[in-house]
């Protein structure tokens, strides 16, 4: 869902273009209305615009002055009765272009005359247009009057001032503008929400078993650091919650054990195989009670505990502790490390547990006289069990694993939390526990 929906930077970019061309609407219609209706000032732009074209074809080379008509007017003063006319002279009064006859001399200003720069008169009130101006220019160091004169604007050329206008006051700005705002607008939310990009990729990362964990919010927005400080304050009523947890269950361990203890020791003053059987099942119960108590303290384990293990070292402790009672049991025990040395990150006493666990589960469903090897490689601890009727036992084994096995759910969790997992194999001489941990 969060792929599918829009990031913050094209959300920004949708609405800063829709509101930007709301605003070129306005502001065109503004415009439109502010020069169509306004006569004086379409008469000045008129003529500001066509002397600026036609003094774009003057040239002067060596002290020699060229002009040549330019093509975007040559429909309008290349040929007589067009609706426009125009005159181009030196400030000495050379003639240096001209499309009209001695009628020139009644429209604009006599060549005896000084011009000034810019100089307008409407002949006729309202449009079409019908006027006569002229504008001073300067090319090559010598100034140059170019006079026009329409009587009808016959080829709408105030449609082509306005749209001129339209461009060079609005949309050429405005366009300017945009790309400036949008990009510098782009620019801060991709700097502002690159803290928060980071902080997402941590909690994709961030353990929950793990009460250290926590995001950084030192250089967020203030509004989006209140987001990543209440996350923190969620896992820290996580933890709270894991620790209260764990101290539920100890509790409940402590004052089931306390009871059956005492029974253990009532029983002990019978002398009768009743009470023997009896005893035997309390010890079961014993058991199972300390097991059940350790897979719920499993579920509030906080990964802050991880220190540097060797498990070469933890495991053969382990073997060193067991192999008495495997004796009793009328089992052997062997250890086989692979490596001198696997050090991988991890809690041991959890590890101490799979593994007795593994040969507890080994010694109790497997019949007499079966070899028990612990093998410890660079992350890996395995746990076989050797019995001639190997075939035939696992099968009692696996049912039992699966339904009752709450040992081997129990070394399912421990590898978990170690970013492991617990694999099972059986063959011709017995059954394969492989315990993984991760690195």
């Amino acid at each position: 869902m969060s792929k599918r929906s829009p990031t913050l930077g094209a959300i920004l970019a949708r609405r800063i273009a829709f509101f930007a061309v709301l605003a070129m609407v306005v502001q065109l219609a503004v415009i439109f209305s502010d020069y169509y209706w306004n006569v004086g000032e379409l008469s000045r732009l008129f003529v500001e615009q066509e002397t600026e074209r036609l003094a774009s074809g003057i040239a002067v080379e060596n002290g020699t002055v060229h002009y040549r008509l330019p093509e975007s007017v040559e429909g309008r003063y290349d040929q007589s009765q067009t609706g426009y006319v125009a005159r181009i002279r030196e400030a000495d009064g050379a003639l240096v272009f001209q499309s009209c006859d001695a009628a020139c001399e009644s429209r604009f200003l006599p060549p005896d005359v000084n011009p000034p720069d810019f100089w307008l008169r409407s002949l006729e009130a309202g449009k079409p247009l019908t006027l006569v101006g002229g504008r001073a220019f300067t090319v090559g160091e010598r100034r140059f009057v170019v006079d026009v004169a329409t009587m009808g604007d016959p080829q709408d050329v105030v449609s082509d001032v306005l749209w001129n206008e339209v461009i060079e006051h609005m949309i050429v700005p405005m366009s300017i503008l945009l790309v400036l705002v949008l990009g510098a607008t782009l620019l801060s939310v991709r700097q502002a929400l690159k803290p928060v990009r980071i902080a997402a990729e941590a909690a994709e990362r961030i353990d929950p078993m793990d009460s250290r964990s926590h995001l950084q919010f030192q250089e967020m927005p203030r509004e989006i650091a209140h987001l990543a400080e209440a996350v923190n304050r969620a896992f820290e009523r996580v933890g709270a919650l894991m620790k209260s947890q764990k101290i539920l269950t100890s509790g409940i361990a402590h004052e089931v054990r306390t009871p059956l203890a005492a029974i253990k020791l009532e029983l002990g003053h019978i002398d009768h195989p009743r009470a023997r059987k009896a005893e035997a099942d309390l010890d079961d119960l014993v058991r199972f009670v300390s097991q059940i108590t350790a897979l719920a303290r499993l579920d509030t384990f906080d990964h802050g505990m991880f220190e540097e293990v060797d498990l070469v070292t933890l495991s053969s402790s382990v073997v060193e502790q067991l192999a008495p009672w495997v004796y009793e049991n009328d089992h052997s025990l062997e250890f086989s490390a692979q490596v001198d040395a696997a050090f991988v990150q991890g809690v041991p006493a959890l590890l101490k547990d799979a593994v007795r666990n593994l040969i507890d589960n080994a010694v109790r469903h497997t019949p007499a006289q079966t070899d028990i090897v612990v093998r410890v490689s660079r992350n890996l601890i395995r746990v076989e069990d050797r019995h001639p009727a190997g075939s035939r036992q696992g099968v009692n084994i696996a049912a039992h694993a699966d339904g009752f096995g709450i040992g081997l759910d129990i070394v399912k969790r421990i590898a978990a939390i170690h970013r492991g997992s617990l694999r099972r194999s059986s063959g011709r001489q017995g059954h394969v526990f492989d315990l993984e941990i991760g690195r």
